[in-house]
């Protein structure tokens, strides 16, 4: 039974994969397990994978037939993993050395049931910004519902955003076998995760050291156009009122829901002007005013008026607000140079 078991997804990663398994061998502390879930990808990763689990017999390879996403496959690696403790790590992403032993000996010494870090985020010129967690120390119940549970769920506009990355904790296998929990869709997945896991954490011990590189893809799903992205939105809407019932939410977030709207409608303009959508501008514009008219969207926009963005934020929210539309298209036809 190993310490920790380190899941990692991997899809067409035939490029990066071996950066990132170099960068668990390389680990200072040595008591881990390496799942590899191989998600149906076509390139060389397949091979790759069984590769390096015949060469370390703590690397451990598993195939799915076909692509079924990131949370299909983090689920596998839930299943299979034989750790205490569990912790996720993409496939085009890396640790610095120190990673495990830093977070084990952080929940060791404090007593926490969780442990979590910094991220360092790389563009790929190489330059480097790091994302605190939280300010180092330890964390109650209390802490957790004020501090994580409260910007993740209710707060999704004010800057900064509290990012719900799941790849920043050593979480207790345990506890998430304890809420049967699992990922759930192709986005907005790792807020959920993260959102119930702590909903029943008792504690979490925190570090400002930038443990995990999360480095910036061009090819991430997440650049590019998602034709289905108001059915992805709209579960994301119907798992975070679960959990709101479930685990009586709406007292702590009373205006979670138009929060939320917004900032999916946010989500939603900003992918409608993505590289990779075929429509002409017209036709853009024209889903633009379709998704402001939606009854969720309407009515978030006639009750809150968002406060506290970014600049830019700021004047996409008074262009949709006055319902400049046409504005709204130039401005982003300039962002992203269409």
């Amino acid at each position: 039974m190993p310490g920790i078991s380190v899941i990692t997804p991997v899809f067409q990663s035939q490029d990066l994969l071996g950066r990132c398994v170099k960068s668990v061998r390389e680990q200072t502390f040595s008591d881990w397990e390496l799942i590899l879930i191989d998600d149906g990808s076509t390139d060389n990763s397949p091979a790759l994978c069984d590769r390096f689990a015949a060469s370390d017999n703590r690397i451990r390879a598993f195939h799915q037939p076909r692509n079924s996403g990131v949370s299909a496959a983090r689920n596998r690696g839930l299943l299979e993993a034989r750790g205490e403790y569990v912790v996720f790590l993409d496939a085009d992403d890396a640790y610095i050395p120190q990673t495990l032993e830093t977070l084990w000996n952080l929940r060791l010494r404090s007593g926490a049931q969780t442990a979590g870090c910094a991220i360092c985020h790389v563009t790929p010129l190489g330059r480097e910004r790091v994302e605190l967690l939280l300010p180092e120390g330890f964390y109650s119940r209390l802490d957790i519902q004020e501090k994580i549970i409260a910007p993740l769920f209710g707060e999704r506009l004010k800057a900064p955003i509290f990012n719900g990355y799941s790849v920043r904790y050593l979480f207790s296998l345990a506890r998430i076998r304890e809420l049967d929990l699992n990922f759930k869709g192709a986005y907005l997945e790792d807020d959920l995760f993260v959102l119930e896991y702590f909903s029943g954490a008792d504690s979490l011990a925190v570090t400002e050291q930038p443990l995990y590189y999360y480095i910036q893809n061009p090819q991430s799903a997440t650049r590019h156009y998602m034709p289905n992205i108001m059915s992805v939105l709209t579960e994301y809407m119907d798992r975070k009122a679960e959990l709101a019932e479930k685990y009586n939410l709406d007292q702590t977030c009373p205006n979670w829901r138009d929060n939320s709207n917004w900032a999916n409608l946010f989500i939603a303009v900003a992918n409608e002007y993505a590289h990779g959508n075929s429509k002409t501008m017209r036709e853009r514009e024209i889903e633009i005013q379709a998704l402001c008219s939606r009854p969720e969207m309407a009515g978030a926009i006639e009750r809150l008026k968002p406060e506290g963005m970014g600049r830019n934020k700021q004047i996409v929210a008074f262009l949709i607000r006055k319902r400049w539309f046409s504005a709204l298209t130039l401005l982003y036809r300039l962002k992203n140079r269409i």
